[in-house]
């Protein structure tokens, strides 16, 4: 309670006449910690129960920006190749659960960063950066109350940190070695940084009783050729397949191909140890883009894939089918490189 009233996240003000008031409630949860810096807790936020409000009457706009995935590892690729201090930070307290607070709580927060000398980025709303007079730079990115601050001086992300503090009810989580369910592993004798979702992994196993089922390196043999009349829909374990890709780019174009089945998750075992791997090599900003040959059976439309590799660490990729069907080969591939054009500016 005293986090909220730090953050001014309500006024008493009387109610005005014909409107009614949004009601409140607790809920309960049980928070994993984190190794080394917090212990597991069990956690009770005050919620409004913002499902009561009428769109047009108690509230109009409600869009506010995240950080894109891959600024994320843009970021941690620049972290690996410059050896930066990367720590995290995390907002204490919100109001939850009205149809506009994401929104309101994005604009201050920007409005606070702006007016500290910090620059938004063209590409990424969540993305903020300094140039400091030594000619380094400070990078914040934000994710609804989650933060990612990295400097090459230790002593500037202290000064954006008590700045923060001043400003809202801030949790400093120290170095940063999770986000958004992926595991942040660095290794600065090698100067090496990875990104994993090991535990993620393990986790979806566990769900669909696969943790104890005999690796196989190939899901399905190559010569298999399924439509969707062939699959039923398991939009479960599909779900969870797309959530995994937030790592493995390499899966995206697969998932496109292989219609989801249980026994697929045979390949993951195998996977538990695969990480996005961010280094110093010579290689710079690097694209590629290529299109298929309308492999899939069901719209016969090709698919488009790229990936965008800084310094060969991949930090930007998909695997889309078009949204038409082409008439050959060179206009597949036309629309295909005007897509990884698009994400390359």
């Amino acid at each position: 309670m005293e986090s909220l009233h730090r953050n001014r996240t309500w006024d008493i003000v009387k109610l005005p006449k014909g409107k009614k008031v949004v009601r409140c409630k607790w809920v309960f949860k049980k928070k994993k910690g984190t190794p080394g810096v917090e212990e597991p807790k069990y956690k009770a936020r005050l919620v409004a129960k913002g499902y009561s409000k009428i769109l047009g009457v108690d509230f109009t706009d409600v869009f506010s920006p995240v950080v894109k995935h891959s600024s994320i590892r843009a970021l941690l690729g620049i972290v690996a190749i410059h050896d930066l201090e990367l720590e995290q930070l995390d907002v204490k307290t919100s109001l939850y659960d009205l149809k506009q607070s994401p929104r309101q709580w994005y604009k201050r927060f920007d409005s606070f960063m702006t007016s500290h000398d910090f620059k938004r980025s063209s590409f990424d709303s969540c993305v903020y950066f300094k140039k400091n007079n030594n000619g380094s730079f400070v990078y914040l990115l934000l994710y609804v109350d989650d933060m990612l601050t990295t400097a090459k001086d230790k002593g500037e992300i202290r000064k954006v940190k008590a700045q923060l503090s001043e400003e809202f009810e801030m949790k400093d989580l120290g170095p940063a070695n999770k986000i958004l369910g992926m595991d942040i592993l660095k290794d600065r004798k090698a100067n090496k940084l990875y990104l994993s979702q090991k535990g993620y992994i393990e986790k979806v196993l566990c769900r669909f009783n696969m943790q104890s089922a005999n690796p196989v390196s190939t899901p399905l043999v190559a010569h298999f050729k399924l439509s969707a009349a062939l699959s039923p829909q398991l939009m479960r374990l599909s779900t969870c397949h797309m959530f995994y890709t937030l790592v493995q780019w390499h899966l995206s174009c697969m998932l496109w191909f292989v219609h989801i089945q249980i026994y697929h998750m045979q390949s993951v075992p195998l996977a538990d140890t695969w990480k996005i791997p961010f280094g110093r090599t010579r290689d710079g900003f690097i694209g590629y883009v290529d299109a298929d040959f309308a492999r899939d059976l069901d719209r016969r439309r090709f698919l488009t894939g790229y990936v965008f590799t800084i310094r060969s660490c991949a930090i930007s990729w998909k695997a889309t089918l078009q949204t038409t069907v082409t008439l050959s080969i060179p206009k597949a591939e036309y629309m295909a490189i005007t897509k990884a054009c698009k994400e390359a500016i």
